[in-house]
């Protein structure tokens, strides 16, 4: 059955995707290489040698893409837009056809009545950036600006609200500091210069989209952190954790400071990174939206290797996904309640840019794919989510991840995501049983508003 708690009439329901993800031609129309292009070519940096050079062949087929948004009754589509494809070494003029495609989609999405919601950087940094340092680069903060004016100026008129950064922490933590993500450094502590970089780039190009009356967002992967005990060093560890992964990203927007760090040896300037009038920026007006991409809480145990202040621990007694993430929808619930109360006023509208499952869905012997596990995982979330808005946190919309089966980064095609599932030898497309459901979801939400 349909989730029966009732949102807003406002409420937007929508689908997420990225474009490395899905888009595929990455040679193509000018596009220059991103620092996934080169990752995916290292022996062993994905699983089975994969890559998105193909992908789900979104850039030729977005057409039969919003075909199926519009199916679902879609009121917004977050996308990601391609930098290599504007500017295919990171800088100067835009690339005509390449900002070409993004009209085009766009202009599609709104022919079929979805709002368009982009994201200006999706993990996919040009290449000529990252040979110039990257993120780790302040100056790469300036050239995100520039690049933002160059999308803007040709796409604003029609696209009310932007995203400028997904999930900051993601792409510090797996692609500086782990090193299992592009750009494939493995730098520890000293990639925390990234975190400031990227919300130093927000911050200029968040200026560019207000000069031109733009709403502003950030998406951020947020998690509730349990602590593994109630010892003080669990304790100790978990609040340490919790600054790394939600407060760096998200107390500089909102309060307009870093959090303490001393736990990771770090002073209130990063190393050094942060300069006068630094946070003033970053901070800004203020957020017109915050983005919650939320997978699963965070178990926290106090450390074991002396790098580093917490140690992850397992989530016991809890299903898991595909890709093995813990299942524990109220943590949604959690999480929003507790933005509600660490920021109060501070705290802008929230959207759900990202909520989804892995789930192993093949189709049957008639054809039919029965993906019954991420109907309740969906289910449970919105439960959860409609939980938080009677405890009073303002939630506009929930955007599913993701509308189809895409390349899962690090884990090429193993994992699958999506509302719809993609051969990705015939690029058949074949909507799932969370596709109908979904729809049905959409369509009780409206009739319950009508009139």
């Amino acid at each position: 059955m349909p989730n029966r708690h009732d949102f807003p009439a406002g409420f937007r329901w929508g689908v997420s995707t990225a474009a490395y993800q899905i888009e595929g031609a990455v040679e193509e129309d000018g596009r220059g290489p991103s620092v996934w292009d080169v990752f995916a070519a290292r022996p062993g940096a994905v699983l089975d040698g994969q890559s998105g050079r193909v992908a789900c062949d979104h850039y030729h087929r977005y057409p039969e893409d919003i075909a199926l948004m519009k199916d679902l009754g879609l009121d917004g589509y977050r996308f990601s837009i391609a930098w290599p494809r504007i500017q295919p070494d990171g800088t100067g003029p835009a690339n005509s056809v390449g900002l070409a495609f993004y009209d085009r989609l766009v202009d599609a999405l709104l022919a079929a009545g979805i709002t368009p919601m982009p994201t200006l950087f999706h993990w996919d940094l040009p290449q000529g950036l990252e040979d110039r340092g990257g993120w780790l680069d302040r100056d790469t903060a300036y050239r995100f600006a520039e690049y933002a004016e160059l999308v803007v100026d040709r796409l604003g008129d029609r696209v009310p609200a932007w995203i400028t950064l997904n999930e900051p922490f993601v792409h510090m933590v797996y692609g500086y500091a782990l090193g299992i993500h592009a750009p494939g450094r493995a730098l520890m502590l000293d990639a925390l210069p990234v975190a400031h970089h990227q919300l130093l780039g927000h911050g200029l190009a968040a200026a560019v989209l207000r000069e031109r009356g733009r709403e502003v967002l950030i998406a951020n992967n947020l998690t509730p952190v349990w602590p593994a005990s109630s010892s003080e060093a669990d304790q100790a560890a978990a609040v340490a954790y919790d600054a790394l992964h939600n407060r760096l990203f998200t107390d500089p927007l909102l309060l307009g400071r870093y959090p303490d760090l001393s736990a990771y040896g770090v002073g209130e300037d990063l190393g050094g990174s942060v300069r006068s009038g630094d946070l003033k920026l970053i901070a800004g007006p203020g957020l017109d939206g915050l983005g919650v991409n939320y997978y699963n809480p965070t178990r926290i145990a106090a450390p074991t290797d002396p790098g580093l202040p917490f140690a992850e621990a397992e989530i016991e007694g809890v299903p898991r996904t595909a890709f093995g993430w813990p299942v524990v929808p109220d943590g949604l619930r959690e999480l929003l309640v507790g933005l509600q109360r660490r920021y109060g006023a501070a705290l802008p509208p929230i959207t759900i840019t990202e909520n989804g499952c892995s789930v192993t869905d093949e189709p049957g012997p008639d054809g039919a794919i029965l993906d019954q596990p991420r109907i309740d995982f969906l289910s449970g979330h919105l439960d959860a989510l409609a939980a938080a808005t009677t405890q009073g946190v303002d939630v506009r919309g929930y955007y599913t991840w993701s509308l189809i089966d895409n390349f899962e980064w690090a884990q090429g095609f193993e994992q699958r995501f999506g509302l719809v599932h993609v051969d990705f030898t015939t690029q058949r497309r074949t909507p799932k049983s969370s596709y109908a459901w979904y729809r049905q979801v959409i369509e009780a939400h409206r009739a319950r508003h009508a009139g």
